[in-house]
């Protein structure tokens, strides 16, 4: 005996559709983060040899390890904001429950 669940009220529609553009809008600001430091520090790297970051030229630093500790800074900003957006939505959610 099947019974159906009762349809999502509208504003708990609503916070989970905010809670996905939130999500859709840290990752593409993540992914670009990456594109930037992982392909374009890279195809441009001749015109970025005058930039020096701890007495290296900036390619070949970010080459050698910058680009992994940048890497390293977006999975922990990935992780620590979605925990903070996870927990908004559940209390949230929690909220609309009688």
């Amino acid at each position: 005996m099947d019974k159906a669940k009762p349809a999502p009220s509208p504003s708990l529609l609503a916070r989970r559709a905010a809670h996905w553009q939130a999500t859709q809008r840290l990752t593409a600001a993540l992914l670009l983060v990456w594109l930037l430091t992982g392909f374009l520090t890279v195809f441009y790297a001749r015109e970025l040899l005058h930039l020096h970051l701890f007495g290296w030229p900036l390619p070949f630093y970010m080459a050698a390890q910058g680009a992994s500790l940048v890497y390293l800074a977006i999975l922990g900003c990935y992780a620590w904001r979605m925990r903070r957006l996870d927990q908004q939505c559940q209390q949230s959610q929690a909220g609309e429950l009688p």
